[in-house]
């Protein structure tokens, strides 16, 4: 697992000191080495490249697993970031083929399968990845991003310059990317508390969408599609399996994936928050004879704590457990560090480097993790409200004008004014037609809320909410479950669960893989019929199914609780003077001319007197917090 960052300049030099800078920047990733290598103009040719990396070793601790790596068989040279699980399958298959090896690293096994196999290699690949190969025969980069969007990669292209990294910070550290606001990217954030790939908060920075490689060659980049959630040439496989024989699949692809994951030169331990997903993961581990080490949040605060429905699995498990209590003073303090840790703004980051920060103290350096148990068994709330918000919209677009318009004015004269009544003023005002019921459910701002916020979002609408339509067109021809099982994996899941995952984690030095998103596994779960994924006996069916009465009933049927802080509380107490004069200055710096100060004023307002929820205040305090560290002049 590391951090990379390329420079390519075409007629155009790559400064050493200015390369050495961009790599320092992705140190907190990769505190175990650190390299770079500048590859000046050969012949006629006009590109000098510079590439560089940080290490957090994980697979081959030793020198040999030094990146940048060089394959001295084509002159090819590789950055990489990730893991890739089934490396030494295919490094078995490689030396059968003549590749000879130097390490025993996955890195290698990428780099060697590239120079086999070309861009059909990243058909083998099992894992998270994000790299980027100097294929010095052709003078041309190959970059590629995992299928499920795990590991980021963004990039920057000039008229001398193309520049990539994992991080967007890294791509400002060099100088050559201007510290200015995309339109685009900030009408994502105060839609969703975060970010849509491709946008990001930085004009004219792109991140390489999941699923995806891109080719730069002769100053030109492409960008190409290999993989995605749904396969359109498969068909459903209702017709050849049932439930129950789904269910065996399913667990015998569990045990693989999970096993796979295991691999490692490094301790691993397992995220247990008593939930069925990182419960499951503790089952499958115990059933094939594996004894893990599971670590466990636990507040000192009852309301806040699960440390019951943890304990229970580590106890039938008999796993080796480890409890981490902190108070709610302790998590307050991770506050700032936890915003400076933010590639790009999100509402949601702050638990995960709580967890990550408090895991890696105790030692770990690898952690599974049960995310996108929920996007792909059907876990959330959405699974049942968004089909039939998509059944209200659909009778509700027949329903005559007149007598739509009557029953708007109705609902507004005795509706009270909060964010749940506001989306479902704008379901019945939209109709379905230009605003999906999920996105609505995902929404922070709603978009008339979003707009009084701009000064001018009407020239970046269109790419703002073009990923948003492209997902759903994709999913349209999903049944209702399975659609919004799409939706949730590439927005949601992508673009904020995952995102602040990687850069959370990384923040403080832990490698968090993620078994239940398994690239096969997820495309199998979505060839499965939606009907299959909801039971009114039982959560997440076919996940439990597949357990085969292995997880308590106290954890089956607990009621389903995230992980949670007094951010309320905190609002109107702890933090208010802090984020009140934020607040107040918020449309200063950075963010001059693009938001409206009276606007967020009222939204403080709106918070004061329980109008709205902390959630949106807070969204605008990380976002003016984000700016000042990153976008001062």
């Amino acid at each position: 697992m590391c951090g990379i960052v390329g420079i390519l300049g075409v007629n155009a030099s790559v400064p050493a000191d200015l390369l050495e800078r961009a790599t320092r920047s992705l140190l907190h990733r990769g505190p175990d080495d650190r390299g770079t290598v500048l590859l000046r103009p050969r012949g006629l040719q006009p590109v000098e490249v510079g590439l560089g990396n940080t290490r957090l070793a994980i697979i081959d601790l030793s020198p040999q697993g030094h990146q940048p790596m060089n394959d001295p068989s084509t002159g090819n040279w590789i950055v990489y970031n990730g893991e890739i699980y089934n490396f030494r399958d295919l490094r078995s298959r490689l030396q059968r083929e003549g590749a000879e090896f130097r390490s025993q690293s996955d890195t290698e096994v990428v780099l060697k399968a590239y120079s086999r196999w070309g861009v059909q290699c990243l058909k083998e690949f099992r894992g998270m990845f994000a790299f980027a190969i100097w294929d010095e025969a052709r003078q041309r980069l190959f970059v590629a991003r995992d299928p499920m969007g795990i590991k980021p990669l963004y990039y920057y292209q000039s008229e001398r310059y193309f520049l990539f990294a994992s991080e967007v910070r890294t791509l400002l550290e060099t100088g050559l990317v201007p510290r200015k606001i995309d339109g685009a990217g900030l009408q994502n954030y105060l839609t969703f508390g975060s970010i849509c790939d491709p946008n990001t908060l930085i004009q004219d920075v792109r991140a390489l969408l999941a699923g995806n490689y891109l080719t730069w060659e002769n100053g030109s980049a492409t960008q190409t599609e290999y993989w995605d959630l749904v396969d359109p040439h498969e068909a459903n496989l209702s017709d050849r399996d049932s439930s129950i024989a789904s269910q065996k699949r399913i667990a015998e692809m569990l045990e693989e994936c999970i096993h796979m994951q295991l691999v490692s030169d490094v301790p691993t331990g397992v995220f247990l928050s008593g939930g069925i997903d990182s419960s499951a993961i503790v089952a499958m581990l115990r059933r094939s004879g594996v004894r893990p080490s599971t670590f466990s949040i636990v507040f000192r605060e009852p309301e806040y704590s699960e440390a019951e429905y943890s304990r229970a699995v580590a106890e039938k498990f008999r796993t080796d457990h480890h409890e981490i209590t902190v108070s709610q003073s302790d998590f307050l303090a991770a506050v700032d560090p936890a915003i400076s840790a933010m590639d790009q703004p999100t509402i949601d980051g702050i638990n995960t480097y709580f967890v990550s920060e408090r895991t890696r103290s105790a030692g770990v350096k690898v952690a599974l993790s049960g995310l996108g148990g929920d996007e792909l068994f059907a876990g959330y709330s959405s699974f049942r409200n968004t089909p039939r918000m998509e059944k209200f919209s659909s009778y509700w677009a027949d329903t005559p004008v007149v007598l739509r318009n009557a029953g708007l004015r109705a609902f507004a004269a005795v509706a009270s004014s909060n964010d749940r009544n506001h989306k479902l003023a704008v379901l019945a005002r939209e109709d379905g037609r230009n605003l999906h019921p999920y996105f609505l459910s995902r929404m922070l701002f709603t978009p008339d809320q979003r707009n009084s916020l701009l000064c001018d979002g009407t020239e970046t609408e269109e790419r703002s909410e073009r990923p948003l339509s492209e997902t759903l067109k994709r999913a349209a021809t999903l049944d209702p479950v399975n659609r919004v099982s799409y939706l949730e994996s590439r927005c949601y899941m992508l673009n904020t669960l995952l995102r602040d995952s990687d850069c959370m984690s990384m923040a403080n030095g832990v490698e968090v893989r993620v078994p239940l998103i398994d690239h096969q596994l997820a495309r199998y779960l979505m060839s499965l019929p939606g009907s299959w994924k909801l039971s009114d006996k039982l959560p997440k069916p076919l996940l439990v199914g597949s357990l085969n009465g292995d997880l308590p009933d106290q954890i089956v049927r607990r009621p389903k609780k995230g992980f949670t802080m007094p951010f309320e509380q905190w609002l109107r107490g702890q933090m208010r003077n802090e984020v009140e004069r934020c607040l107040h200055s918020i449309a200063e710096g950075g963010l001059h001319g693009s938001l409206n100060q009276p606007a967020i004023e009222r939204v403080w307002q709106d918070f004061l007197a329980q109008r709205t929820s902390w959630s949106r205040p807070w969204s605008l305090y990380v976002l003016q917090s984000w700016v000042r560290r990153h976008l001062a002049n």
